[in-house]
């Protein structure tokens, strides 16, 4: 029998990369190739490190493409700075960055397609408090709840379930991999 995937998201950030290479993005983002991991070692290894990312080989998702997910507590962290947009433009692609962490109900969401920013969202439940918007809301987030536009009188909502249902529509819900046949191990990499 071969391994499963386990699945990750909550309490965690991750970088969707449509059609993404696994040797690219760690050359792209200054990593250090360590090798592979078998799924559970290296999902515990993104959760309980925060200078390690782990890469996903590519994987079947929405829109009929194929995702590399690059998941680790330093995209958490503000030493990461990762540029989605620059990203993107750099592998000629659309690149997602997601974040949620229920402590302080932060959630964050934001994509770029070769080099554009189409949209980010940032919010701080604690307080209530959007602390990004740019683009307008598609409709995966109208389903989620966020209005068409922010201004004070606006009150938003939003809950890590939600961050998994967007990022369901926009490439894949990384805690739908639990349990599912794996389709290569995953790649370790240290991170700048």
């Amino acid at each position: 029998m071969g391994e499963t995937m386990v699945g990750f998201g909550y309490k965690q950030a991750w970088l969707a990369v449509r059609d993404g290479d696994p040797a690219a993005v760690v050359t792209v983002l200054g990593l250090r190739d360590l090798g592979t991991v078998p799924w559970r070692d290296g999902i515990d290894l993104a959760y309980l490190t925060d200078d390690r990312l782990v890469l996903t080989p590519p994987l079947p998702g929405a829109r009929g493409s194929h995702w590399l997910l690059a998941t680790g507590r330093w995209l958490l962290g503000p030493r990461s700075a990762v540029d989605v947009i620059e990203l993107s433009a750099i592998m000629q692609t659309e690149v997602q960055f997601f974040a949620t962490y229920r402590v302080s109900e932060v959630h964050r969401w934001e994509r770029a397609v070769d080099g554009v920013s189409v949209r980010a969202f940032g919010y701080i439940g604690e307080t209530g408090e959007v602390t990004e918007w740019r683009g307008d809301p598609d409709d995966a987030e109208r389903a989620i709840g966020l209005p068409p536009e922010v201004d004070t009188d606006t009150d938003i909502l939003v809950a890590e379930d939600d961050v998994m249902r967007l990022a369901r529509a926009w490439s894949i819900d990384p805690t739908s991999l639990d349990g599912q046949p794996a389709p290569g191990p995953l790649r370790a990499t240290a991170c700048p």
